[in-house]
């Protein structure tokens, strides 16, 4: 009787060690962090968990990746990803109109950061068919930014960084356009390609346009749309208070702050005249991140300080 009695007894105890020991895995199971993102191509993605292994082809979202502390989970960068000095330790790709897939392979990621400015279908296609993830960024103005940053963090598993980051971008944008004055009175020319070369100018849809406008610039080629090739006479005959060029400068020749000054017939221009003219990182302007407000306190520092 007493052995009958111990088997139904060591049934109970294993049957509630079992059940322990599910319990001592249901944390392990919640670690399984499965997400799904809907890119900025309105594709959706689905990952197991947050990538430890990304490859970013486009710079302004190496940025990103970079500015929430996501550095150490790249491994590979496009070309032109040269933003912040650490990354230049990862190995580059080809990446723009000549990205080489195989590069990309042999380097394994998880998931592939691309922008639909830079990269095409057919690539996005080819990675995927290489059992690579791909993630589209698409940031034309800097509440789209806001998307790529969350976007992002999202994918390397950093929501509350890019939340944080976002909220520090908003209210660097906010104070500086609360204390600029006079809105609406200054007059500014943006010039993105020298004379030499055809003067091109940044207008509406543009980060130029976009910074300037939140500290009170008027663009005086607001009536053209992103990129625009313009005439000498055209700035000349609108006569801008403020020049703010994005050329680069190389070699021994002149600064492209002299060449504009020096240039014949702008004399009489009052951004000329008064030698109100403003040489920015082009970089910094152009690019949809967190530099971003690097770019305009540099613009509220040379208009209004």
């Amino acid at each position: 009787m007493k052995k009958l009695r111990i088997i139904p007894l060591l049934i109970i105890v294993l049957f509630s060690l079992a059940l322990l020991a599910g319990c001592k895995k249901a944390p392990e199971s919640a670690q399984n962090h499965s997400i799904v993102v809907t890119d900025m191509k309105g594709r959706e993605i689905a990952l197991d968990a947050p990538a430890e292994k990304i490859v970013t082809l486009t710079a302004a979202d190496c940025e990103i990746v970079y500015a929430l502390g996501a550095g150490d989970k790249v491994v590979g960068r496009g070309e032109y990803c040269d933003y912040p000095e650490e990354v230049f330790s990862v190995p580059a790709v080809q990446s723009g109109g000549d990205t080489n897939i195989e590069q990309i392979i042999s380097l394994s990621p998880q998931v592939v950061i691309m922008s639909t400015m830079a990269q095409t279908d057919e690539q996005i296609e080819a990675l995927e068919k290489a059992g690579i993830k791909v993630v589209v960024t698409e940031a034309p103005d800097i509440e789209s930014t806001y998307g790529a940053i969350k976007l992002i963090g999202t994918v390397v598993g950093k929501d509350e960084e890019a939340a944080n980051l976002i909220s520090s971008m908003k209210k660097a944008f906010s104070d500086f356009s609360s204390k600029a004055t006079d809105k609406g009175t200054k007059t500014v020319y943006y010039e993105i390609s020298p004379l030499e070369y055809g003067l091109w100018t940044a207008g509406q849809g543009t980060f130029m346009n976009e910074l300037g406008s939140l500290i009170g610039l008027v663009n005086i080629f607001a009536d053209v749309e992103g990129w625009a090739e313009i005439s000498q006479e055209q700035v000349i005959q609108r006569n801008p208070d403020y020049i703010i060029t994005s050329v680069m400068s190389f070699g021994d020749g002149p600064t492209p702050i002299e060449e504009i000054i020096n240039r014949p017939g702008w004399q009489d221009i009052t951004a000329v005249k008064n030698e109100s003219i403003l040489n920015v990182d082009s970089y910094e302007m152009i690019r949809p991140g967190p530099r971003l407000v690097n770019a305009i306190e540099e613009l509220y520092s040379f208009i209004y300080e």
